[in-house]
């Protein structure tokens, strides 16, 4: 991967996700799963999940980690020979954006709100984390960028990035692919947990919600959901994450003004009836609960 590789490393070390460390990056298989159409989902063992819209030009929605980028194009490889033409960042984490600079400098264009680029410029601190991350090299930053939304015209489908309120941080976009009947929701939708809420970034609970009712209002029985982490979904099971969130948002918001502190609340267990479906991200979600809605 030529220079590349260079910033690989960099990157590595101040990830946006605190599984990453803790995982042999070399081990990771990476695989395409069809999801509807042309439509594909390529997902890893860690990191964001990726959608595909394969046709005349293949289309990328979010490229997971620097170092997985091989493996993430031997995926698409085994769907098309064509390379990237255009790739959308659904949010600015390393997670989601690392493969960028290789894949523009193979000619593809990349395209993301515009806070997207504003955070990858400069450094970033994820307070939730602990967790500085350096500016990201300007080959990889988006070269187009849009306030509300943008549409493509690809493949035979009306493509649509769409922002929505600061939820997963202040720059998320969620994807609909119209024709195919799908949408990538970034990290806006957690399907293996509790969502992580990067406050840090601008992000927000009641954001995660707004959304979920954004993704539901745009969708119907048969709409194919991919999430930024976690399996293939559809609109019940986004229905049944988002009535959680709001059940465990009601919580917290009840027992803070009850006087509890957030450690009070931990051993509380108030996420244990979600535990099973929802397995991960829950200390972590109270503490950033009991932080957000403290400061108001």
């Amino acid at each position: 991967m030529r220079k590349s590789a260079g910033v690989l490393s960099a990157i590595m070390m101040a990830l946006a996700v605190p599984c990453a460390a803790q995982v042999n990056l070399d081990t990771v298989q990476v695989r395409a799963i069809p999801v509807a159409g042309n439509v594909y989902m390529i997902r890893g063992s860690t990191g964001g999940n990726i959608g595909v819209s394969i046709g005349d030009d293949v289309f990328v929605v979010d490229d997971q980690y620097a170092p997985l980028t091989r493996k993430v194009l031997a995926a698409i490889g085994s769907l098309t020979p064509k390379a990237v033409r255009f790739i959308v960042n659904t949010h600015w984490h390393s997670d989601h954006t690392g493969g960028n600079e290789y894949l523009a400098e193979t000619g593809a264009v990349i395209f993301a709100h515009d806070n997207v680029r504003q955070r990858m410029t400069k450094e970033q601190f994820i307070e939730a984390l602990n967790s500085r991350v350096p500016p990201s090299p300007r080959g990889a930053l988006p070269v187009v960028t849009f306030a509300d939304a943008i549409t493509f015209h690809v493949n035979g489908d009306s493509v649509s990035a769409v922002h929505v309120a600061p939820a997963h941080t202040d720059g998320d976009a969620i994807i609909v692919f119209t024709k195919a009947n799908v949408v990538h929701m970034g990290d806006t939708f957690h399907n293996a947990g509790l969502p992580f809420v990067d406050l840090s970034s601008g992000g927000s609970i009641q954001g995660i919600i707004t959304a979920a009712d954004r993704a539901l209002a745009m969708s119907n029985a048969q709409t194919k959901i991919i999430p930024g982490h976690g399996p293939l979904a559809d609109r019940a099971r986004l229905k049944v994450y988002r009535d959680m969130v709001v059940a465990l948002r009601d919580r917290v918001r009840t027992l803070i003004s009850t006087g509890k502190t957030v450690e009070q609340i931990i051993e509380l267990n108030i996420g244990a009836p979600y535990a099973k479906e929802f397995p991960g991200g829950h200390e972590r979600f109270v503490r950033l609960a009991h932080q957000e809605f403290s400061r108001k």
